[in-house]
């Protein structure tokens, strides 16, 4: 490959990166800023799987369903080699030619490509830069906040999980029950503990979630006729409950609503969507929990506060 202007700005721009990284790892600095750096290495390195577990996860569960609905119905369809997350090896999606080992480091290798492939120079979605230096911040967060103790590997599966429930929905609108199941089943098992909340509040949170979810699209099936949530959303507030609590289960759902309601009412005004076009509910509950996972606490206090006062006025 002939070096050019670009090829050595690309260079730098990676060198830049790697010497921030090392920089933050703390090599003068504070022990945070070292758990900091290397759960940032950390994340973007989770963050590349996780951009294959987002892309190949729904095309894995629709095979899964031909099949079985073929089975069902005794009609015979091509059999192709099943997609799993580890075959195909990862390849170009324009000219299907596979990625060298050098192609798949996270973030530099995005850097080094100048965002193209190098065989037939198609534009790689950004999109996968973005996810490894989201989770690599988000890991970074965590281990500034909290550092090494019991809790960060449970922060650090609770956001891949989240991450990965959000990026999905919003894809394809489904929430797989492989991830919805392993967020409940990994917070009550980090409450086992008393890593977040008690037990008796996990198994709370997770019965209240599931119900409290059920309840509000039955009632909306009964006053509009027709579906407003799927049972995913069910199952992603069971497995939150299980996580925060059932105390932040009105905060999640409050905000997520409105969240929701604000970005709907937007789309629609710019006709950017319509009124009767379904609307992933998920990535707003997500981004309400992570919202009570790190202030809940602060918001309800503050709201208690408010509201004795305004009472006692």
């Amino acid at each position: 490959m002939t070096i050019t202007q670009k090829n050595l700005l690309a260079i730098g721009g990676a060198i830049i990166v790697l010497l921030m990284l090392f920089s933050w790892l703390g090599l003068t600095g504070s022990r945070a800023s070292q758990t900091a750096g290397a759960l940032m290495i950390l994340g973007m390195t989770v963050g590349s799987f996780l951009n294959v577990l987002i892309f190949r996860l729904p095309k894995m569960l629709e095979y899964r369903w031909r099949m079985e609905c073929a089975d069902a119905s005794g009609q015979t369809i091509a059999q192709t080699a099943a997609m799993t997350l580890s075959r195909p090896r990862s390849h170009c999606p324009a000219c299907q030619t596979p990625l060298a080992a050098w192609q798949l480091m996270p973030v530099l290798s995005f850097l080094l490509l100048r965002g193209r492939c190098a065989n037939c120079a198609a534009k790689i979605n950004p999109r996968y830069l973005l996810v490894e230096l989201g989770l690599g911040s988000a890991f970074a967060c965590i281990g500034w906040n909290y550092g090494i103790q019991p809790t960060t590997p449970a922060y650090l599966a609770l956001i891949f999980l989240l991450t990965a429930l959000a990026l999905i929905d919003c894809d394809v609108k489904l929430l797989p029950d492989a991830l919805t199941q392993a967020l409940l089943w990994s917070g009550l098992a980090c409450n086992l503990f008393q890593l977040f909340v008690p037990l008796q509040d996990a198994v709370i949170g997770a019965m209240a979630g599931y119900l409290g979810m059920w309840l509000i699209a039955a009632v909306f099936r009964l006053c509009a006729g027709k579906d407003g949530l799927g049972r995913g959303d069910f199952k992603l507030m069971a497995g939150i409950g299980a996580w925060l609590g059932w105390q932040q289960l009105p905060l999640t759902l409050g905000a997520g609503a409105i969240c929701s309601a604000l970005c709907g009412g937007i789309l629609i005004h710019f006709k950017r969507m319509n009124r009767d076009t379904p609307q992933a509910f998920g990535p707003y509950l997500i981004a309400a929990a992570c919202l009570a996972m790190l202030r809940g606490n602060e918001i309800i206090g503050w709201y208690f506060s408010l509201a004795s006062g305004h009472h006692n006025g």
